[in-house]
């Protein structure tokens, strides 16, 4: 029995760990972020383009930032406040996740994109 119980939650480790454990490979994320460059800014007090700016993004509400961007009134109703996984899951699908979102991007498909990119956002935006 014990023999089972230990085969169980080894098993559990080794399929877990993959999907707890992502890559976070900040060179790999500032290369994704190429692709937000057109709209997005994340210099400290650096200007808003189609999108904000996102210095000091994370633990901070949905459009309370006051960078001086006109958020969507979905964006301001949402109410996200951005960590690590709300961020994960609006880059995976941003209208999926705030529906009426003025944001065009279809979002990021693979998980290590997203960790990648969010490594990236914390290493210049905190």
């Amino acid at each position: 029995m014990k023999t089972l119980i230990a085969s169980v939650a080894l098993s559990f480790i080794t399929v877990a760990t993959p999907t707890l454990v992502q890559a976070q490979d900040v060179e790999a994320g500032k290369k994704v972020f190429r692709r937000c460059t057109a709209c997005h800014t994340v210099d400290e007090g650096g200007k808003n383009k189609v999108g904000p700016n996102l210095w000091g993004i994370f633990g901070s509400t949905a459009a309370a930032r006051p960078t001086g961007y006109k958020y969507s009134d979905a964006m301001k109703a949402s109410g996200i406040v951005w960590d690590d996984a709300s961020m994960s899951d609006y880059l995976e699908n941003p209208r999926k996740m705030v529906p009426k979102t003025r944001m065009a991007f279809p979002g990021l498909k693979k998980p290590e994109q997203r960790a990648d990119l969010i490594a990236y956002l914390k290493s210049v935006t905190q």
